[in-house]
């Protein structure tokens, strides 16, 4: 059988992910700069718990893990891993590769080992988020070329390997998905019949969808650890990217970051709910460009400091 150019089964989720920071093409990048390893690599300013991230610095993608202690590689093969996310008992980490060719889900210890995998469809399944009792997965699935660019959110059981559609109600394409630990809410990106992209928040129990932002502008939502405020990018103030921060149901907006000169994308809450880790670059708005670097942004007095500055595209941090 004739296997399919890589690109033409990403399309669908790449949209989404394009559309709101992540990578312009589907292959991973290949930076080619040689380096001693993460040895030596130390975090800027100090910070309570964990960060996984995703980063080229070895010249393509895998998954690093910062503590004040320190860097360490938890991924270290010739797959392009993406889109790390803690468990929410911390002891695991899902993450996106593509060994055979197109991305499925897998899990691996929260100090790296061998991976598992957790799905294994034809299609592309991208941008992974825990559900609250840590016995589910959600993701973003590409339906293949011939749906013009479509995605959708599908979650897994990890107990019976059952799949099925987290958001059936949602007809355009929709993916970047983030689950409430207080209600069980699912917040994701999803597509506006005028176009662009916003936030909306989806009800499992009823079906219900709301809206939360306007404009066609706004993407990537994250739930505090409390679940009481969502992290969200915006690019109404700047054109280009900032951190946001609102209510579960949408009142409440406040910009973050400022940086008119910079993009700032991808945000995780601290466990405590106080800062928000971010990634900033003057550049461009895809991961997989420019020359991406940590930052932390404290949510009440919005003052930044950089956590980290490796040679690589340092992206897709989540703190626990």
């Amino acid at each position: 059988m004739i296997k399919a150019p890589r690109w033409i089964g990403s399309v669908a989720v790449i949209a989404v992910l394009t559309a709101c920071g992540g990578p312009k093409n589907a292959a991973a990048p290949k930076r080619g700069s040689a380096w001693g390893g993460p040895e030596g690599l130390r975090p800027e300013v100090a910070f309570s718990g964990q960060i996984v991230f995703q980063s080229d610095l070895d010249g393509h993608n895998n998954i690093y893990l910062l503590s004040t202690a320190g860097l360490k590689k938890l991924t270290d093969n010739a797959w392009d891993n993406r889109y790390p996310r803690w468990s929410p008992d911390g002891r695991r980490i899902a993450f996106s590769a593509d060994p055979k060719g197109n991305f499925d889900i897998f899990i691996m210890a929260a100090d790296g080992g061998r991976p598992l995998a957790v799905t294994s469809s034809p299609e592309d399944d991208l941008a992974v988020a825990w559900g609250p009792d840590g016995k589910t997965l959600f993701f973003a699935r590409s339906k293949g070329a011939a749906s013009r660019g479509e995605s959708s959110v599908w979650k897994i059981d990890l107990d019976t390997g059952r799949e099925s559609r987290a958001i059936p109600g949602f007809r355009r394409s929709h993916g970047l998905e983030d689950v409430s630990p207080l209600t069980r809410d699912i917040a994701f990106t999803g597509r506006r019949l005028l176009g662009g992209w916003d936030v909306f928040l989806s009800d499992p129990r009823g079906g219900s969808v709301k809206e939360l932002t306007k404009g066609g502008r706004a993407c990537r939502p994250r739930f505090s650890p409390d679940g009481r405020k969502i992290a969200f990018v915006s690019s109404e103030a700047d054109g280009k990217g900032d951190i946001w921060v609102m209510n579960p149901d949408g009142s409440g907006q406040e910009r973050i970051t400022e940086g008119n000169d910079t993009y700032d994308y991808f945000p995780s809450w601290s466990p405590d709910g106080s800062r928000i880790v971010f990634c900033s670059n003057a550049g461009t708005k895809y991961a997989d460009k420019g020359d991406w670097s940590l930052y932390i942004v404290d949510v009440r007095d919005h003052s930044i400091v950089r956590l980290l500055d490796t040679p690589g595209r340092d992206v897709f941090p989540d703190w626990h």
